[in-house]
């Protein structure tokens, strides 16, 4: 009986677990959201239209210290996210990989910190660093995760949630492309009059990626919910 008892317990502590980390995923979109909307309207003079999200962190930006704190929410949230999805993944690989790699993302949160990109006037004076490039990189390498981890998920789940994946992808190469187009007139201090709106649209569909695939896992049946021991 009490070995009975025991094992219930366990079984309901998993289950919370569960939905506590794989909440945080939904929590971690909402709040990226609401931080960008927010700094945006403390920065005086800014547009979001026209400006990236990066520059409300840039070395010299007035919401720099605001964004950094927030971030750091963030960045444990979806990384709580990407550890929940991997410990509760059950016997698929797909789903493992998928954990992991939105767990590689999140924990690349850190690095943005020490990386902040420079005030597009600055740039333009030739002021750069090798900060400017670390931060280059890691853009390219969260949207490389960012690509993989929807490609995995695709693999994962059902058709809905598979065709869902496939036009995510679709898009974000779309509006990658049209944010690039852009991009190097940002170091030239030139006009960029949508690369916040492309920027801000490419960001939205992995956000909402996020959203639906920890509403899809929250949903899965509990007999299906095998936690893997760390």
């Amino acid at each position: 009986m009490n070995t009975t008892i025991t094992v219930s317990n366990e079984f309901s502590r998993s289950i919370v677990l569960k939905k506590v980390l794989l909440a945080g995923g939904i929590l971690s979109s909402l709040l990226y959201v609401a931080m960008n909307i927010f700094a945006a309207m403390q920065y005086p003079g800014y547009d979001s239209a026209s400006y990236t999200v990066s520059e409300l962190s840039a070395i010299g930006a007035p919401t720099r210290s605001l964004w950094t704190g927030w971030a750091f929410v963030y960045t444990f949230l979806v990384t709580a996210f990407g550890w929940g999805i991997f410990k509760f993944a059950g016997a698929s690989r797909a789903v493992r990989t998928m954990g992991i790699l939105i767990l590689i993302y999140g924990a690349l949160g850190i690095g943005w910190h020490f990386a902040p990109m420079h005030q597009r006037e600055v740039l333009a004076a030739g002021g750069g660093t090798a900060s400017d490039t670390m931060h280059l990189v890691l853009s390219f390498v969260s949207v490389l995760l960012m690509v993989m981890a929807i490609g995995f998920g695709a693999a994962a789940f059902g058709e809905a949630f598979r065709f869902y994946s496939i036009v995510s992808l679709v898009a974000l190469l779309i509006f990658g492309i049209l944010t690039g187009l852009e991009a190097p007139d940002v170091e030239t201090n030139r006009p960029t009059p949508l690369i916040g709106v492309w920027e801000r649209i490419n960001i939205g569909i992995f956000l909402l990626w996020v959203i639906i695939l920890a509403i899809v896992l929250l949903r899965r049946k509990e007999r299906d919910i095998q936690a893997v021991p760390l």
